[in-house]
């Protein structure tokens, strides 16, 4: 399986005390280390997925479980009416995320803030990145939030780029949470507590015209 690079300095900073302890003699010590360094290869993971093409769907751009699915409350959204969807991903999830919709990057804003459990009301004041998408007329909002855990948001693309749906637009190091905020008319098609699979999991359709 592919491993995203982001993870090569992690891990190879728990394979190398493990490989330096091996050679003397340190089996607890070895051992330690290469079950870290093992976990962390895994959570690198970045597996091909299957990305459904109908026109109008909505995947999910991370794996995880969906902590809110339906109108926003406004307390989480950018100003405007949205249907919101919500996916908290656990440190053994797969990390990398995905584009929901195709489209073009009309906007991205980074704002600092803090790093509290990302399944917390409070963590609305975190750190994360967000990502405005023209998609065929119709604005979506993608947000990466990190957790107590994630400490680096690692975005791969920018400005004016082009999307496909589901493509890869970066990962969060650890436990985290995605936003995506739909036009009001969108029609979900998960619930809370389902799981998602990034790329994959169909989240909502909506229809190709009617700019916001």
């Amino acid at each position: 399986m592919k491993i995203d690079r982001a993870g090569f300095p992690i891990i190879g900073a728990a394979l190398v005390p493990a490989a330096i302890a091996a050679v003397a003699k340190r089996p607890v010590i070895a051992t330690s280390f290469a079950l870290l360094g093992g976990f962390l290869t895994y959570f690198f993971r970045d597996p091909e997925r299957q990305v459904p093409q109908a026109p109008g769907l909505v995947v999910a751009p991370a794996d995880g479980r969906v902590m809110i699915a339906g109108p926003t409350d406004g307390r989480w959204a950018p100003p405007g009416d949205w249907k919101q969807i919500t996916i908290f991903l656990s440190p053994m999830d797969v990390h990398m995320n995905r584009t929901p919709v195709e489209g073009r990057i009309i906007r991205m804003e980074y704002k600092p803030g803090k790093f509290l459990p990302a399944y917390n009301e409070g963590s609305n004041d975190n750190e994360l990145n967000e990502l405005w998408i023209d998609a065929n007329g119709r604005t979506v909002v993608v947000r990466q939030v990190v957790g107590i855990l994630a400490r680096r948001i690692v975005c791969r693309v920018v400005e004016g780029q082009e999307l496909e749906r589901g493509e890869r637009i970066g990962l969060m190091k650890f436990g985290s949470r995605m936003d995506v905020f739909l036009p009001p008319d969108a029609e979900l098609r998960v619930s809370v507590g389902d799981r998602t699979v990034a790329g994959e999991t169909v989240l909502a359709s909506m229809g190709t015209s009617g700019a916001r």
